[in-house]
């Protein structure tokens, strides 16, 4: 039986959003907004409790232990089941999470568990369960692809659980040490002991509970009552909440839209031309800014990009505006930091002044001294539906009237992953990588390379490291200028180029929520018409 009342809207949520990808977070695809503007829908409206609430991801999550991959489809379905320490709102602050109070003081972080917390097998969870987690993740043999980027590396943890506290001492300052704790799942003490099983199931103390899962096509969650330590203390028992959410691999954003219109389904993150036909039918929607358009180099000495003159040349060869134009539908921007999603730790333009003019002749003039004739060329699918298609095909013309000969590879969520994390087989990759704050990019941008590290592209950038490294001695916003400074390096070297942000939007039929750069369960509302 449901219930229909007129109640208050969700809280409204930030938080950072890892996404290698970039219309769903780290390698796939990027969400819509925290922070951003919504329009539409009821505004507030008749909610009904109870429900199914079905949701569109573009590439389906694969195995789902919720620390193994920075892919977004995984990222983002991980919110349902798995909280995170403390959380951020819509204007950047910390608030509470699985932690009811916190500090950071130099290197230490202390933080206090809420009291009551379960587990989807009805076990507590306590600040030993928290401090296993965090050291799973802080130890390099566990290759966990958060390690650097939401957990500063060489972290040593300590845990007292009759005072329910997790202590964190830092090797070095690490000024967004918070926003890291807020988007890193925490795992259940039979999870953590059998990581096997969490590879088609769920052992969280998410607001919601996996009850089936059919790879490839849907992901059934139900709700669990009693749950009352969600982000900045949202509950499971808000009117309006479905009792069950759905996930349908959906990966042509044409057909998700489609089913948008017909009531099929309640959401879905439609990114291309498509999103303009939805805009029209005045369907509620969510919206952030989001990097869709970011070029790497492989800078492997086996590879030609590993020569900078070959990297520049490749990159004055192009119309980045053009580019911009076409992937975004006309619907895009210049983009001017590296951390994009909003709420963006560091506002600024580190991109437009380092980035070089289009110069064909002196691309092909420099490609033909450095003798190179062919580039294999990879991009994500899951981006920006037909426009991304469409601008990597513009980029092989662009690449062809300089000389070169092309081998273009689209390539899916899960094949590109492999690709650049595995077996090396490219030379350039559009792949954008999304996040809020810039030390959460410093793995992939530099230490160790892939296969053992995060740092797929392989570069090396001395004058980024040192003022990372300055940066880093900084409080986080005194020491913004001095990251932007360190993207800025990136550019100017050619070692990677963003070059194209759009309006990414989430949008909804028969219900509202939030859409962060990650998936809020919590804020949905089903709507009673």
């Amino acid at each position: 039986m449901t219930d229909r009342t007129h109640a208050r809207p969700p809280r409204r949520l930030g938080g950072a959003a890892l996404a290698l990808g970039a219309t769903a977070v780290l390698l796939a695809a990027c969400g819509g907004g925290g922070g951003g503007s919504s329009s539409g829908g009821a505004g507030g409206g008749d909610y009904v409790s109870g429900g199914t609430f079905t949701m569109a991801f573009n590439a389906d999550p694969g195995q789902l232990d919720p620390q193994s991959s920075a892919g977004t489809g995984l990222f983002s379905i991980s919110q349902l089941a798995y909280d995170r320490l403390l959380a951020i709102d819509a204007d950047g602050e910390v608030v509470s999470g699985l932690a009811s109070e916190w500090s950071l003081d130099g290197t230490s972080v202390e933080l206090t568990l809420a009291e009551g917390i379960t587990c989807s097998d009805d076990s507590e969870l306590t600040a030993s369960d928290v401090k296993d987690n965090l050291d799973y993740v802080g130890d390099p043999a566990n290759e966990s692809p958060f390690l650097g980027v939401f957990l500063p590396a060489e972290a040593t943890v300590t845990a007292d659980d009759a005072a329910r506290t997790v202590s964190i001492e830092l090797a070095a300052p690490a000024p967004f040490v918070l926003q890291g704790l807020a988007n890193l799942p925490i795992v259940c003490a039979a999870g953590l002991a059998d990581r096997a099983s969490l590879s088609d199931a769920t052992l969280g103390t998410g607001a919601y509970k996996l009850t089936d899962a059919q790879p490839g096509n849907q992901y059934t969650y139900a709700r669990r009552d009693g749950y009352t330590w969600g982000p900045d203390g949202a509950t499971s028992d808000e009117p309006g909440m479905p009792d069950t959410i759905v996930v349908r691999v959906v990966e042509n954003e044409s057909t998700a839209a489609n089913l948008l219109t017909s009531g099929e389904i309640n959401a879905a993150i439609v990114a291309g031309a498509d999103a303009a036909r939805l805009e029209a039918q005045g369907l509620f929607s969510t919206e952030a800014q989001a990097i869709v358009g970011e070029q790497w180099y492989h800078h492997g000495d086996d590879h030609v990009t590993s020569d900078p003159a070959v990297r520049l040349a490749l990159t004055q060869a192009l119309d980045l505006a053009e580019l911009q134009r076409v992937l975004t539908a006309d619907r895009g921007g210049p983009p001017t930091t590296f951390a994009a999603i909003d709420p963006v730790g560091c506002p600024g333009d580190s991109v437009s002044p380092a980035l070089p003019e289009q110069d064909v002749d002196a691309a092909r003039a420099a490609l033909e001294q450095a003798g190179v004739s062919r580039i294999t060329f990879v991009y994500n699918t899951a981006v920006a539906g037909s426009g991304g298609a469409a601008a990597a095909e513009l980029a092989v013309q662009q690449w062809e009237e300089a000389g070169l000969e092309v081998e273009a590879r689209p390539e899916g969520a899960g094949p590109i992953q492999e690709t650049v994390f595995g077996t090396g087989d490219w030379d350039v990759a559009w792949l954008p990588l999304n996040v809020n704050y810039p030390d959460q990019l410093v793995p992939f941008l530099s230490g160790t390379p892939a296969p053992e590290g995060t740092n797929f592209a392989r570069i090396e950038n001395a004058d980024y490291e040192d003022a990372v490294a300055r940066a880093s001695a900084l409080p986080a916003e005194e020491g913004c200028a001095t990251w932007l400074e360190a993207e800025a390096h990136l550019v100017e070297d050619a070692d990677v180029v963003p070059f194209a942000n759009s309006l990414v939007k989430t949008f909804g039929n028969g219900a509202e929520f939030q859409y962060p750069g990650q998936f809020v369960p919590t804020s949905i509302r089903m709507l009673a018409n």
